[in-house]
């Protein structure tokens, strides 16, 4: 049994790991499914290690999307954490910020999805979010998921990271290669920066909705190792 703590990302919240939860608790797992404020990047970390402090023994951090981001800064000199998982996520290093790394990538089309207010909240507009995050799951999913979405400041798009745990922990990555709003070639240079463990699955950025197995086998493989 490990201890598995999942991280969801951007526009979204923890129910976008309800199928791999299943799985991971399947096979025996202890697993905590966390909600980010997602005020801003700090705030995030703050809140994942707080939630690490409740679980004894080690702990194997699990990130989508921003996700990535929040799950190496809070594993970064925490005892308990014992491995990382990206899943279609960001893996910053040290002045790095989610908006500067997702420049370095091919514009993809769901990136024109993103709406920021003069507020500095951004949301995905409901009409584009099923073929910006989800063109693999149905139609109906697709609107649930974008009526439900939680808005996300540009402060956590803004925010420079500190030097990335990935550079002391194991890490595997799950990549979607039909991602339309992350490029899929930055993932596969997220990965190999971090020398991960790669999963490639034919999904969109939603993998862990659409694929919920074969991203729990990959979580299960790196708690493992």
């Amino acid at each position: 049994m490990a201890n598995i703590v999942l991280v969801h990302g951007a526009w979204s919240d923890g129910s976008v790991w309800q199928g791999v939860s299943a799985a991971l608790h399947d096979e025996g797992h202890r697993v905590l499914a966390i909600q980010l404020p997602l005020t801003s990047l700090d705030e995030d970390i703050a809140w994942t290690r707080r939630e690490m402090a409740a679980l004894d023994g080690p702990v194997t951090l699990v990130g989508h999307s921003y996700g990535g981001a929040v799950i190496s800064g809070a594993a970064r000199e925490a005892e308990r954490a014992a491995a990382l998982v990206f899943v279609a996520a960001y893996v910053p290093d040290e002045g790095d910020t989610i908006a500067a790394l997702s420049g370095r990538g091919a514009r993809t089309p769901g990136s024109a999805a993103i709406r920021f207010a003069g507020d500095g909240w951004s949301r995905i507009d409901a009409s584009l979010f099923g073929d910006a995050l989800c063109a693999d799951l149905p139609a109906t999913t697709a609107r649930v998921l974008a009526a439900a979405q939680k808005p996300t400041h540009g402060a956590c798009f803004r925010a420079a990271s500190a030097r990335g745990a990935w550079h002391d922990l194991p890490c595997a990555y799950v990549l979607s290669s039909g991602d339309r709003i992350l490029d899929p070639g930055l993932q596969r240079w997220f990965a190999e920066r971090a020398n991960a463990t790669p999963t490639v699955l034919r999904a969109g950025h939603l993998s862990p909705l659409s694929r919920p197995e074969a991203v729990a086998a990959a979580i299960t493989a790196a708690s493992a190792g």
